[in-house]
């Protein structure tokens, strides 16, 4: 009969490792999920959980692993809500919390898709591919399984103002995305200590580019935002005013409980009687422009009263929305023939009701039950269970305030808010606030789940740029920033009165808003080409067949085109060519923000001018004072310039290294054999910029070995050779020309619409020409194509860096296989 001790040690080990790494792992979650200072453990909480998966040789293996990460990191981070689901079911905090962690691969099933994916890749692909998949396949997961409480790793970077504001491009998604590479890039980096430093720093650099990038885009959205303080300067025009909303934390909750004791009529009144003396110290004392009061303050139909006591109420409300003379906005019910919605209602003074919102995402088995699931039996077994009708989506009210001013907001009530698509859904259809209500006696005795749907709510604006107003019953109400930044806020459990004016002007578009959630989509697609790459293998390159395309790019006609830098030169035209390429970058972000900017054509155009075009032009300057031709000439390289000619015998090369950092533009620095031995090398002070580094390399090599018969050191494939083939590939095109393609298509693009305008402003296709002549009408016509042309070059520069990165990751993850 086998024991224990039958079991062979080092699987015992394995197994303690296993369970170590994952325990490891729950722990930082569970202490990144707790918010403030450990969002930093953001970059790191996965890391023992992927060394486990490293340690996982078989499919069966990285799927167990997946499982019991999921358990261990949905008891870490979420216990508090399979206690909150033990009090509302009144089964006890003990089994709501066994419920949870038996549905955890329901809850967070991103974990074994996670594990699948990565085991898979790292059979067929690199390091890079496979991370690459795997956090693509936890995006893709959460994208097509919506989570009960919409949850991702990228809601844990709230508490860092500069990292959560990528979120505007990618949303929560985008940011979990990056924390995942970063934290693959960090557990590399320890599978690799024992290779070297170089090999071990690598890993670790690209991990710490993902907070740098972050924070660096974070830096520039905020010195371009306007300033959001509230705290606008009065210039005569009311729309420059800030909205000013009282929000009506009233701490009653349990209405049910206390309909039981002191019956259903007291409880309405008590609720009504406290908000209504809350809001009248809103807008009489604190000259509120509107009262906001939370979820199902009004725990009946308004407007549909049941019986004549609920018609009074309504009067009631009513009247004393006319007597404040502000709009009020307040949770309730709404009905129709198909049912019963848990509803906003948008009441206007001296004109009354304007329409309700209904609550689009219902909390499960509480708020309704889904068709195929609900029966009889079901609602007996489970008597908590509600019968609300879900909405159809976003909409956009407007709340007309009593000087005139007349603002479209978007309201969300309760789970809408974790819903990254209705927010966007609002901001398109024109909403500049968002109005969020939400009923948080859930979290009563759980304030960590209170503070992540504040930090989900706050996200939403993020992603939209759109202020917000957030009311609660007894949870966080706040008012939010389009940065997400809390500027008035209560305590958890408190009855309290929340004032705060935030501007809101016409918000800028962000990427999110005009592509929606894109990179969970994104992630699917990258998913189903790696898939179809992997089912059809004759879709891939291998070695032999990618290799004899490239041994073409590597053949060199001489004499060729150089230019012989000593290190100023060089270093003042990198420097010159670096800041021209990246203020590129920052006119796309400048637009992106600046209304004024993106506008007024003469300003880009001065501002491409002065940033671009002179910095490039001198750069390219500097390149052509020192242009030369080279060639290999009896044993000999040849540099010459007009009359002045320079050799160098192939003898005397011992190295050719491709420069790490390409600027001005790619280039190689030559190593010559020292004359005090034949072991010792030094620099040759000159480097030779080219736009084909390692064809020259391999060109010195193959006649130095016809020459002399002995090779020069050539470099095994490392991250400088790989990048600036890869550069090469992309430079094959004919249509690669710069007037190609930032003169001949931005002229293509321009006539057209040229063509149009002249239709819409001057009735024809030469209007203007008609109207004010022939100077006037080339003059138009030449800003139209400036403003294409800068816009070409924008999009270029964003491609190309996206481009340029991927270069970079890839051939410092794979020097030795480019792509």
């Amino acid at each position: 009969m086998n024991s224990f001790t039958d079991v062979p040690v080092s699987k015992v080990r394995l197994f303690a490792t296993a369970l170590a790494g994952i325990l490891a792992s729950a722990v930082l979650s569970g202490l990144y999920a707790r918010g403030g200072a450990a969002w930093l453990l953001g970059f790191v909480l996965m890391v023992p959980w992927l060394r486990t998966l490293d340690a996982s040789r078989t499919l069966i293996g990285s799927l167990l692993s997946g499982y019991a990460m999921s358990l261990a990191y949905t008891a870490a981070a979420f216990a508090w809500f399979g206690s909150a689901i033990g009090s509302y079911t009144q089964v006890g905090a003990a089994t709501g919390l066994a419920v949870l962690l038996v549905a955890a691969p329901l809850f967070q099933p991103q974990f074994l898709a996670f594990a699948l994916v990565r085991h898979l890749t790292s059979r067929r692909h690199g390091a890079l591919i496979s991370a690459l998949a795997a956090a693509t396949a936890w995006v893709a997961t959460e994208y097509w399984v919506p989570k009960l409480l919409g949850d991702t790793l990228g809601y844990g970077l709230y508490p860092s103002s500069l990292l959560r504001q990528a979120a505007d491009l990618g949303g929560t998604a985008g940011l979990s995305f990056l924390l995942l590479l970063a934290n693959e890039g960090v557990a590399l980096a320890l599978a690799r200590r024992g290779h070297g430093w170089r090999t071990f720093a690598k890993p670790l650099a690209l991990a710490a580019l993902v907070p740098l990038l972050l924070a660096g885009y974070g830096l520039t959205v905020l010195s371009l935002m306007p300033t959001l303080s509230g705290n606008i300067q009065a210039s005569g025009n009311s729309a420059d005013k800030p909205l000013r909303v009282g929000l009506i934390q009233s701490k009653l909750f349990d209405y049910e409980g206390q309909r039981q004791v002191k019956g259903a009529h007291a409880v309405v009144r008590e609720v009504l009687d406290t908000h209504f003396a809350m809001s009248y110290d809103a807008v009489v004392r604190q000259h509120a422009d509107a009262v906001l009061w939370s979820e199902t303050t009004y725990p009946t139909t308004f407007g549909h009263p049941k019986s004549e006591a609920g018609a009074e109420l309504d009067h009631e409300i009513l009247s004393i929305i006319n007597a404040a003379g502000v709009p009020f906005v307040f949770g309730t019910y709404d009905t129709d023939t198909a049912g019963e919605y848990n509803a906003a209602a948008f009441v206007q003074p001296g004109t009354g009701l304007l329409g309700f919102y209904r609550k689009t995402r219902l909390f499960p088995l509480t708020e309704y039950v889904p068709t195929w699931l609900d029966s009889a039996t079901l609602r007996r077994w489970l008597p908590w269970t509600g019968s609300w009708r879900p909405g159809n989506g976003a909409r956009v009210f407007p709340l007309r305030l009593a000087d005139g001013r007349e603002i479209p907001v978007q309201p969300l009530i309760c789970l809408d808010d974790v819903d990254t698509n209705l927010a966007i859904n609002g901001a398109r259809l024109g909403a500049q606030a968002i109005l969020t209500m939400s009923n948080d006696s859930w979290f009563t005795t759980h304030p960590l789940g209170a503070e992540l749907h504040q930090a989900a709510a706050a996200f939403r604006s993020i992603e939209t740029r759109l202020p917000q107003f957030r009311v609660t019953t007894n949870g966080y109400s706040a008012v939010i920033d389009a940065t997400g930044s809390v500027l008035a806020g209560t305590r958890m459990g408190e009855r309290t009165l929340v004032i705060a004016a935030v501007p809101v002007p016409k918000p800028n578009r962000t990427l999110m808003v005009i592509w929606g959630d894109w990179v969970g989509l994104a992630a699917s697609i990258f998913l189903l080409l790696l898939a179809a790459s992997a089912l059809f293998p004759s879709w891939r390159f291998n070695d032999e067949q990618a290799r004899p395309a490239s041994a073409a790019d590597l053949a060199l006609t001489f004499p060729l085109k150089v230019a012989v830098l000593p290190p100023a030169a060089r270093l003042a035209a990198g420097l010159l060519r670096a800041f021209a390429r990246g203020s590129l970058l920052w006119m796309c972000a400048a637009m992106l923000f600046n209304e004024a900017l993106r506008t007024n054509t003469l300003t880009q155009i001065r501002t491409f001018t002065g940033l671009f075009l002179v910095p490039e032009a001198a750069s390219w300057c500097v390149l052509l004072a020192f242009a030369a031709r080279a060639s290999i000439e009896h044993g000999k390289l040849v540099l010459s310039r007009g009359t002045q000619r320079f050799e160098l015998a192939l003898s005397e090369i011992a190295a050719v290294q491709p420069w790490r950092l390409p600027l001005p533009g790619p280039g190689v620095s030559l190593r010559l054999v020292s004359h005090q031995g034949q072991d010792q090398q030094q620099n040759w002070r000159y480097g030779l910029a080219l736009a084909n580094p390692t064809a020259l390399a391999r060109a010195l090599a193959g006649s130095l070995t016809t020459a002399a018969g002995s090779t020069p050191e050539q470099p095994a494939p490392s991250c400088e050779s790989t990048y600036s083939q890869a550069r090469l590939a992309m430079r094959r095109w004919r249509l690669d020309h710069p007037l190609v393609k930032f003169a001949l298509l931005p002229l293509a693009l321009a006539i057209p619409a040229f063509h149009l305008h002249q239709h819409i402003a001057y009735g024809s296709a030469f209007g203007e020409y008609y109207s004010y002549g022939l100077k006037a009408y080339l003059s138009a016509f030449a800003l139209w194509w400036a403003a294409w042309s800068i816009g070409v070059v924008l999009s270029a520069a964003l491609l190309r860096a996206a481009i340029e990165i991927g270069t970079l990751l890839t051939a410092l993850l794979r020097p030795g296989k480019p792509s």
